[in-house]
């Protein structure tokens, strides 16, 4: 699975991406989870199969929920509370989730 992970600066969000790498599974390990900054949206989302977008850009969410969906690609806002813990188990398992549903 490729998760792309959407921010506003990319401080925060490059150690999301670290901890959510470190919540991997031994057959996960092999996942690409990548963070980019909202104005590189446009150009990277359909590499990925999922995007989640950092709580400080929630308002772009329906913008891009529709971008996104016109190619089957699922977007949510992480939890803020997951993302001010850098709760990388959580945020992966919202991921998961979230490819799940696109499967279906």
């Amino acid at each position: 699975m490729k998760i792309l992970l959407v921010c506003a600066a990319g401080m925060s969000t490059s150690l999301i991406v670290t901890k959510m790498k470190e919540a991997l599974q031994p057959e996960e390990k092999d996942w690409v989870i990548e963070a980019k900054p909202v104005e590189k949206f446009k150009n990277e989302f359909k590499k990925y199969d999922v995007i989640l977008l950092g709580p400080q850009i929630r308002f772009k969410k329906d913008e891009f929920q529709k971008i996104a969906g016109e190619h089957g690609i699922p977007v949510e806002v992480i939890d803020s509370v997951d993302y001010g813990l850098a709760n990388g188990k959580n945020i992966l398992n919202l991921a998961k989730k979230l490819y799940e549903t696109k499967e279906k």
